[in-house]
């Protein structure tokens, strides 16, 4: 009977947890503000308490699951109104790195040593200090970078380049399942991909694990078993 318990326990408060994040809004994970890091290990806490111990009341683990994304959401409302509370309650951006010398203040300031800043350089494809104007830190720990003109890449307006323009690509196979809907707003069909798909040798629209269609018009094609097929251009 425990076993049951805890089963039905696991189940309603992992739908609960779900409901209740997916109201209170998105945020990107690994990059979690102060306050929701705060927010999950506590959930973590009373969700795990409730899940490994039946003899614990169910409904007020439940009240608690609201609660706290209920306390999350208010937060997020207030600092987003309130720009003094904001800046109380929330890490500030900080500039470590100006015209290529580390701001050694800065660097105190957040407890940074050198070498977290270096590392988290070359996660951006930078290995030479000197190369950055800046470089910040940001509420969430992550690093913002902006390099010198000099050693920034030459782009297509500055050489005066005209370039077409490019969109995303759009899924018209996953997993061997049409998305028939995608073709009908590109005025196409399953006849049409079916008739494309045999020009490629490929007789069944199952055995494609991927395809979609760029800008450009062209229909990529994968069968998912390391058989990527080349890339057909529909003007043709």
């Amino acid at each position: 009977m425990e076993y049951l318990v805890v089963t039905m326990r696991v189940i309603t408060i992992m739908i609960l947890a779900l409901i209740v994040t997916l109201i209170a809004g998105r945020r990107k994970m690994g990059e979690l503000p102060i306050f929701d890091f705060i927010v999950i290990i506590t959930l973590g806490a009373v969700i795990g308490a409730d899940i490994a111990d039946p003899e614990i009341q169910h409904l007020p683990t439940a009240y608690a699951v609201i609660l706290l994304v209920g306390i999350q959401y208010v937060y997020s409302v207030v600092i987003m109104k309130n720009k003094k509370i904001g800046h109380m309650l929330t890490f500030e951006p900080v500039i470590v790195i100006e015209n290529g010398q580390f701001v050694k203040a800065n660097l105190k300031k957040i407890k940074y040593s050198i070498d977290n800043v270096l590392m988290m350089l070359r996660e951006k494809n930078v290995f030479d200090v000197n190369e950055v104007e800046f470089a910040v830190v940001e509420s969430t720990g992550q690093i913002s970078v902006l390099k010198k003109s000099q050693y920034q890449p030459i782009t297509a307006k500055e050489i005066k380049v005209n370039t077409e323009y490019k969109g995303l690509s759009i899924p018209l196979i996953v997993e061997g399942e049409v998305y028939e809907e995608n073709l009908s707003q590109l005025k196409l069909d399953v006849d049409w991909l079916v008739t494309k798909l045999k020009e490629k040798n490929i007789d069944s629209l199952e055995s494609v694990f991927f395809a979609s269609i760029n800008t450009e018009g062209q229909l990529y094609i994968s069968t998912g078993l390391g058989d990527t097929k080349d890339i057909h251009n529909l003007r043709h």
